[in-house]
């Protein structure tokens, strides 16, 4: 029953937000809350702020999309900035048809859909709140009913500008029910819904031969024409097409590019003067955010088409690319997979992972940028530090293809294909291999991959299989390693030890017999040559780590050996080096001793409690890895 209690606690929470009145007693509404009367674009905006905005590294994150949209973030932002926010201050942006540009599954009807829902949530609270001329099925807004010459005088008592006239259907309305007056008229809150067609509407094209354009503006009713004797009457007239039913809030154009002529020049209107012709009426007014989405191709074909170009100053194209984050691509295949049927199967660490590499791979452009290749261009858009590389190489490296991420694989051919795993292998747990192998068989049955890009692709199944082995080894020599914070800060603080005397010019003490000791250059170099520093450079890199412990005491700080990104990795290798025999013997041993087999189910243990595998992915990897150190 406690479903049924939260539906009723729901509708009587509706009942309380609920409000009813006169014109004049709205207009007192108004003096207290100005901001009732804003634009549908100024709505949307300040909708999407108010969720919040996160500045990082000078970018601003909208908290709004955040659990939504992944990866995106640079997209979002040109479209809240150059679109929403000029449009909100009544700027001409306003008056052009937001497009949506991007590939299949690359985020555009998501994208829609969240501003959708959000309108509907926003609608609700006080700061979004719409009121509209009762019972008026295009949820008027009530300042139409101010006559054009007293509306400057509006403006200066309330600070409010007035757009559009009043409808056909309220004109009438004003005269015959309220006798012209229009403090007496009905004003009422209303609430914004797709599903009951109120301030939201979706309009999809179909066979432009059957497709009436009574679907985007109304119809008459023929039968109430006997009864109101005009076809011109607006009481005779449905005002119940998508144009009518957004009015306020907002239409989704789907497949805009596809549509006939005729549904086109009706958006040219509303878009730049406010108002669209219907029925035997003069123009209606309506204040709506028009949105479309299309693909590149169709976009370019429309673009060429010379009978559109009327169209095209009245559009705003914002790109919408594919994501080219690893991390964030493998939070998108989680999601998915959350809201499937999937969710109950266990999918091994850094299987999404191995997915989601190739699939940034293939969206990816080749750099003319000396030293950096695919893989190197992945890693830094990903945040991760590559030596010699810095954020300004990040910036010049997205600076050479400003819209990259428009081609390549789609998120749900992904997901297609781990689900085609799950399926063939019948365990509820399948690893990064099972998943490479299901995208590589897959790609023959792409039917939109040239012979070329599968030959591409191949190989960057071939470099993510690669990326996954490293993963797979760290991965099992981190579960070898007993203690293995233990072991690292222990090491990590011999080094330093001979860190500080080799650039004091000192000598250390021995701990056991006191001898004094000049500082253990093996011990120093057989750490940093795991990083790649030159004998030449040496002298500088631990110097660096001084200063750097320096730094961090002035601030109060304790250096740890996380403390230091190089330094950490350096550490890591050492510590993984010395126990890659012990790894080797252990995991490829078919006949395991006692000791041997302890070993093993620490590891495994280890992996499960702390790497979050099951007991088969664990035994999975433990073997992959041992066949790869037996190479």
């Amino acid at each position: 029953m406690d479903i049924l209690n939260k539906v009723k606690q729901h509708r009587e929470e509706e009942q309380q937000l609920k409000w009813e009145g006169t014109f004049g007693e709205y207009l007192e509404l108004l003096k207290q809350r100005p901001e009732v009367a804003q634009t549908a674009h100024s709505r949307i905006y300040n909708m999407i702020k108010s969720a919040g905005i996160t500045e990082r590294d000078g970018k601003k994150m909208y908290d709004f999309f955040g659990e939504e949209i992944f990866g995106l973030e640079e997209a979002i932002e040109r479209l809240v900035e150059e679109y929403f926010h000029p449009a909100a201050k009544r700027l001409d942006v306003r008056k052009r048809i937001l497009l949506l540009m991007g590939p299949v599954s690359g985020g555009k009807s998501t994208i829609v859909t969240i501003l959708k829902r959000g309108l509907e949530k926003y609608s609700r609270t006080d700061e979004g709140a719409i009121y509209a001329i009762k019972s008026c099925p295009m949820q008027e807004d009530p300042l139409h009913l101010i006559p054009p010459h007293l509306r400057q005088d509006f403006f200066e008592e309330y600070g409010i500008r007035i757009e559009g006239s009043l409808s056909p259907l309220n004109t009438m309305r004003l005269e015959k029910e309220y006798d012209g007056k229009i403090e007496d008229v009905r004003v009422e809150r209303i609430f914004l819904s797709e599903d009951k067609r109120v301030g939201i509407g979706t309009f999809s094209p179909s066979d432009p031969k059957s497709q009436d354009i009574a679907d985007l503006t109304g119809s008459i009713d023929f039968s109430t024409i006997a009864e109101y004797g005009s076809e011109s009457d607006p009481r005779a007239y449905r005002f119940d097409g998508e144009l009518n039913k957004a009015n306020r809030g907002m239409m989704e154009f789907q497949e805009m590019l596809k549509c006939d002529e005729k549904f086109l020049w009706h958006l040219l209107s509303l878009t730049q003067e406010g108002n669209f012709k219907a029925g035997r009426f003069a123009l209606i007014s309506a204040d709506e955010l028009i949105v479309a989405h299309t693909n590149e191709a169709e976009y370019r074909s429309f673009i060429a088409n010379k009978k559109n170009e009327a169209l095209h100053s009245r559009i705003i194209v914002m790109p919408i690319p594919y994501n080219l984050k690893v991390s964030e691509e493998e939070r998108i295949y989680q999601k998915m997979i959350n809201e499937s049927d999937m969710a109950h199967v266990h999918i091994a660490p850094h299987a999404l992972k191995a997915a989601a590499i190739f699939s940034i791979l293939t969206r990816l452009e080749d750099s003319k940028k000396p030293g950096v290749d695919l893989v190197k261009k992945m890693r830094l858009y990903d945040g991760e530090s590559v030596e010699g590389f810095n954020q300004a190489d990040v910036d010049e490296l997205k600076n050479e293809f400003p819209v990259e991420g428009m081609n390549g694989i789609d998120p749900r051919y992904v997901i297609n294909r781990i689900s085609s795993a799950i399926i063939r292998k019948d365990v509820p747990a399948i690893n990064a291999l099972d998943v490479l192998r299901s995208l590589k068989e897959g790609l023959s049955q792409h039917p939109s991959i040239s012979n070329e890009d599968k030959e591409t692709y191949m190989n960057y199944i071939s470099v993510a299989r690669k990326e996954y082995d490293e993963i797979a080894k760290k991965e099992v020599q981190k579960a070898f390693v007993y203690s293995y914070e233990e072991s690292a800060k222990t090491l990590m603080d011999n080094y330093l030890d001979n860190v500080e005397a080799y650039c004091n010019k000192n000598k250390l003490k021995d701990p056991l017999t006191g001898e004094e000791m000049h500082p253990d250059e093996k011990l120093m170099r057989s750490i940093e040559e795991q990083i790649g520093i030159s004998e030449n450079a040496k002298k500088a890199f631990r110097e660096e780590i001084l200063i750097r412990i320096s730094a961090y005491a002035r601030k109060g700080k304790r250096f740890d050996y996380s403390s230091h990104e190089r330094l950490r990795e350096a550490i890591q290798k050492k510590l993984f080096a010395d126990l890659k025999d012990v790894v080797k013997i252990t995991t490829s041993s078919k006949t395991p001793d006692e000791s041997q087999l302890k070993k093993i189910n620490e590891v495994i243990a280890r992996l499960i409690d702390e790497y979050s595998y099951n007991s088969v992915s664990a035994n999975e990897l433990l073997r992959y890895v041992g066949s790869l150190l037996n190479r």
